[in-house]
């Protein structure tokens, strides 16, 4: 009897490996334990907010202030900008009204809705391309100072399918955490109207329009059937706080804020989140990767709009100890055209069209 009903529940699982991603009513997908989760490869090790105090010290005792010298320290400068038309605007989730949630909600279910293109064989839906993309380039994204960049890029690309694909006519909502350090369990985002509940204790998330999410994509570089799971932490999110992305956006290069952001509220917040969160590799399937990323790039975005000069500035390096400059390509496979750093510096410019309410 145990036999027949084990062989009964591999068949309902097999049954949702074969079928393209959807929103499942009734089908059932084990959660995968934490452990695997916390123990895929990790680029970036979150960075404590006082060992972040202690690295500006020792930059800001190493450098001076000017052009010239941050030049000398590798540091290009774009000098002319131009300015698109129709320019979107990212709203804070608080800012949205229910019909610009629900018009991103069905914008996300629309690409799970649509046959994968293809490209990746473990991608079982449009969404799962862009879930199968960041996992094949993690380790060439995270970790070096294309981080800020290649994100930037890869969430427009989300957006403009949308756009494109699924007739989503608005702009990406971001989620403002810094007003929710510590406790993400009170903001509507995790409710059961919109994307479910975070307190599920690594289970799977059984409420809200993503409850049941059979996912295909990861854990890690593998592929493991298993559903959308959250383990809340608020003694880690409690990171995503405005003090530290102050502190992050007071460095005066580019390099010091990227390294700072990455490991600072982005990786506290993920691995706050937990689970298919914590995974670097597949976190793009929890719907939520997108609020935490408009959330990174909009805190960059303040950064660059301290400084006129620094809109459109970059220094550092990528995986292979290559320097960045203006011409160094940002590439999302062939789903979007292939772009140069010059092209998403100034997000007010022609190729992305978009700025933030605040």
């Amino acid at each position: 009897m145990r036999t027949s009903v084990l062989s009964a529940s591999l068949a309902v699982v097999a049954s949702v490996a074969a079928l393209p991603q959807e929103l499942p009513g009734i089908k059932i997908v084990l959660p995968l334990p934490l452990n695997i989760f916390a123990e895929t490869p990790k680029l970036v090790t979150p960075v404590p907010f006082d060992v972040a105090v202690e690295k500006f010290k020792a930059w800001n005792a190493s450098v001076t202030i000017g052009d010239a010298q941050k030049r000398d320290n590798g540091e290009s400068l774009l000098s002319t900008r131009a300015t698109c038309g129709n320019i979107r605007v990212r709203k804070e989730w608080d800012s949205c009204s229910d019909n610009e949630r629900q018009a991103f909600i069905n914008g996300i279910k629309c690409l799970m809705s649509r046959g994968p293109s293809g490209q990746f064989s473990q991608s079982k839906s449009r969404y799962e391309d862009l879930v199968a993309l960041h996992q094949t380039l993690t380790p060439n994204v995270h970790g070096n100072d294309k981080f800020l960049l290649w994100h930037r890029y890869y969430t427009w690309t989300f957006e403009d399918m949308m756009r494109t694909e699924c007739g989503f006519n608005g702009a990406l909502p971001w989620f403002d955490e810094t007003r929710y350090a510590g406790r993400f369990d009170q903001s509507s985002i995790f409710s059961e109207r919109w994307f479910g509940s975070i307190n599920v204790g690594g289970n799977c998330v059984t409420n809200g329009q993503f409850a049941n999410l059979a996912i295909n994509v990861g854990p890690g570089s593998g592929n493991q059937l298993h559903c959308l799971a959250r383990n809340n932490d608020g003694s880690k999110t409690a990171n995503c706080n405005q003090a530290y992305v102050d502190q992050c956006n007071a460095f005066g290069d580019y390099h010091g804020m990227a390294e700072c952001a990455e490991g600072g509220p982005h990786a506290w917040g993920h691995n706050g989140i937990g689970a298919v969160m914590q995974d670097t590799f597949g976190s793009p399937a929890d719907p939520t990767f997108w609020l935490h990323h408009t959330f990174v790039d909009r805190n960059f975005r303040i950064w660059q709009n301290r400084d006129g000069g620094r809109v459109n500035s970059i220094s550092g390096t990528d995986k292979a100890g290559n320097r960045l400059t203006l011409d160094t390509t940002i590439n999302v496979y062939d789903m979007r055209r292939t772009v140069r750093i010059r092209d998403v510096l100034d997000t007010t410019a022609e190729t992305l069209c978009y700025k933030y309410n605040y």
